[in-house]
């Protein structure tokens, strides 16, 4: 039961659980772990120093070759401090929100598969990937489900107005983006025709049009899933412009205000990790993952090579952000959220729906079919609209204040 459920797409459980099979299974958890954590902690050193090359400063230099050990010396440092835990805070809620918002990050990083075919380890076929669930990509919605919770109990735990405040924020903003994502990602499945990352890795190693274009679902999708998922994706990790939870003008910290030591450590490997495992599933769910490709040697080593080219880039393009945009208002953030975002995701969903039902049928009924659903849709979209901006104005004009003058020529 357990290897069907964990492991459904791995070849590694079809002759079932011997000696061989748990070795390997543990090597994979201890060698996909120390992999993440090697990638968090390059993680921070890049944003600081690409941050610092952007705005014509040095960056970290001291610790380690070009400043490479000092995410280390920091973490040594901030491990070995006292935690201060408010007068006001809950013990138990406050101890424990930190590993709820940094286990689900390191949870969601194992479904992600890092070749297309299986490779042979101690006599096994297996893939390069920690887990592969029946559910697949779904966990990576667990994990931000959950991640919610430990944001929202930080702030409440803390007993303080500012952390209360910022994960208010902060939940409100996870949970609205949240939509817009599970909609690109049912978009992908539908696609895909699996919830296994892995079938989804192969269906877009598969010869795309034209022979030469690669099957990657940025392109089978139309683009606007993929922007979709980015701009949401950066959201649900509050990374900038959409990083209001954060506010050091407004919140002081946000929900981590009252965190020091290893609390305070756990939410900063927390939010880079997040950042890593979102750019590996972007990568995943559109441009093929480990999917590219084959020059000279295994393909395994290829495979993992155009991933981490990949995957650099993603990486490169939030630090871009960080260094570059704005901070959103809130009241922008809520509306790209809900009257942008949503709509069209869905509008997308229902036309990708359209398009996939009539498969194998002539090309104008395709066309029918698919301008009948978008068409519907927008009709749909415009009226609600409507009734949005009608509500809003009366809202506002109940509001505004009497003119004494008005009411006067009103009596006479």
């Amino acid at each position: 039961m357990t290897p069907a459920l964990l492991a459904a797409g791995d070849p590694l459980f079809d002759e079932g659980v011997d000696g061989a099979v748990l070795v390997i299974v543990a090597l994979k958890c201890l060698v996909g772990f120390l992999v993440y954590l090697t990638a968090v902690a390059n993680m921070i050193w890049f944003e600081r120093k690409l941050i610092s090359f952007m705005q014509n400063r040095i960056g970290p230099n001291r610790a380690g070759p070009i400043g490479l050990l000092q995410t280390v010396a920091d973490g040594i440092k901030l491990f070995t401090k006292e935690p201060l835990l408010p007068a006001r805070a809950d013990r138990t809620v406050f101890n424990l929100a930190p590993w709820l918002t940094a286990v689900p990050a390191v949870v969601a990083f194992s479904i992600i598969p890092f070749s297309v075919e299986p490779v042979e380890i101690l006599g096994k076929q297996t893939r390069l990937q920690i887990a592969d669930p029946s559910w697949g990509i779904l966990l990576l919605l667990v994990c931000s489900s959950v991640a919610v919770y430990g944001v929202m109990l930080a702030g409440w735990a803390s007993g303080s107005k500012y952390p209360l405040l910022g994960s208010v924020r902060a939940s409100a903003q996870m949970v609205s983006y949240e939509a817009a994502l599970g909609l690109t990602i049912v978009a992908v499945v539908l696609f895909s025709g699996s919830l296994l990352t892995s079938e989804i890795v192969i269906s877009q190693a598969a010869e795309g049009p034209f022979g030469y274009l690669p099957n990657w679902n940025i392109l089978r999708l139309g683009f606007v899933p993929f922007f979709i998922f980015v701009v949401a994706a950066t959201a649900e990790l509050n990374r900038p412009p959409f990083d209001l939870v954060e506010a050091e003008q407004e919140l002081v910290g946000g929900y981590m205000t009252e965190y020091s030591a290893g609390g305070f450590m756990l939410f900063y490997f927390a939010e880079f990790g997040n950042t890593v495992t979102m750019s590996a599933i972007i990568v995943t769910l559109f441009l093929g993952g480990p999917a590219g490709p084959v020059l000279l040697g295994p393909a395994w080593l290829w495979g993992l090579i155009w991933f981490f080219v990949k995957l650099l880039v993603f990486l490169f393009m939030y630090v871009w952000l960080r260094a570059t945009l704005p901070r959103f208002r809130y009241d922008q953030l809520m509306d790209l959220g809900w009257k942008k975002l949503i709509p069209t995701s869905l509008v997308w969903l229902l036309a990708l729906a359209a398009l996939k039902s009539t498969q194998g049928k002539s090309t104008t009924e395709q066309v029918v079919v698919v301008a009948a659903t978008v068409g519907g849709s927008l009709l749909t979209y415009a009226l609600l609209s409507r009734a949005v901006r009608v509500g809003s104005r009366r809202s506002t004009e109940e509001s505004a204040p009497v003119d004494p003058r008005r009411e006067l020529r009103g009596t006479t």
